[in-house]
C-alpha cells in the first residue's frame, strides 16, 4: 500500500481512555438515582446519541439529565462531572507526536459532544497539534454514517488510499475501508505502532 497523505485518529479509546462510571458516580452522589442507572442513562444511550449528533444543546442535555436523575447541582458542576472522565493513553499520544515530527498531517475524527471537547482542549495540550477536527455533533451524523466520512474527505482534501484511519470500533473501520481508505482496527499501542512502521509513517522504531 502507498504511504498515506493524512493520518486520521479516532479519539476515545485510541488517544484518550474514558469511563462514564466516573461521571455517573459523581452525578448520582448529587441526585436520587443509583450510579448504575445514571451510567446506563449516559453511556451509549439514545439521549447521548441525540447530544452527539447535535440534536440538542448542552443546556438541553443538562436539563434532561437533571430531570431524570434529580441532580441537585448547577450546569457548571454538571459540566465538570460529565466531562472529566478522560485519561491520556500515553503511548498513543507519543505515537501521534512521532507522526507529526515526520511532517504528516493528522486529523481527529470522533463521535463526541461539545462538553467533552471543551474539557479536552483545556486539559490536554497535545490536542492542539492536529490539522483538523471532525466531530459528530457539529455535522449531525455519527460514525459509521457515510455523511461524516464525506466531511473528513472534504476537509482533508484526500480520498481513497490517501487516508489512513485508525479506530477501536470495527464498524467504523469497515465504513472507512468501504471508501477505499487504508484502515487499522486499533487494539493495542504496540500493534498500532508496528502497523505505522510497516506503512513508513515513523522515522525510527
Amino acid at each position: 500500500m502507498p504511504i498515506p497523505s493524512v493520518v486520521v485518529f479516532d479519539l476515545g479509546k485510541v488517544l484518550l481512555d474514558f469511563d462514564y462510571r466516573i461521571a455517573a458516580q459523581r452525578i448520582a452522589a448529587r441526585g436520587v438515582v443509583a450510579t448504575h442507572a445514571v451510567q446506563k442513562f449516559l453511556d451509549q444511550s439514545p439521549l447521548l446519541h441525540r447530544f452527539e449528533t447535535g440534536l440538542m444543546t448542552k443546556e438541553q442535555f443538562f436539563d434532561e439529565v437533571r430531570n431524570s436523575t434529580g441532580f441537585a447541582g448547577g450546569f457548571n458542576e454538571f459540566n465538570n462531572f460529565f466531562a472529566d472522565i478522560f485519561l491520556p493513553i500515553e503511548p498513543m499520544v507519543e505515537l501521534h507526536a512521532a507522526v507529526r515530527q515526520r511532517g504528516m498531517p493528522t486529523y481527529i475524527f470522533s463521535n463526541t459532544n461539545d462538553l467533552a471537547i471543551g474539557h479536552i482542549r483545556r486539559n490536554f495540550p497535545f490536542y492542539a497539534n492536529f490539522d483538523g477536527y471532525i466531530y459528530s455533533y457539529e455535522h449531525g451524523a455519527m460514525k459509521p454514517n457515510a455523511a461524516l466520512y464525506e466531511v473528513l474527505e472534504r476537509q482533508a482534501n484526500c480520498h481513497n488510499a490517501e487516508i489512513f484511519y485508525l479506530d477501536d470500533r470495527a464498524e467504523n473501520v469497515a465504513a472507512g475501508a468501504a471508501r477505499g481508505w487504508q484502515v487499522l482496527l486499533h487494539e493495542t499501542p504496540g500493534k498500532t505502532r508496528a502497523a505505522f512502521r510497516k506503512l513508513g509513517l515513523l522515522n525510527c522504531c
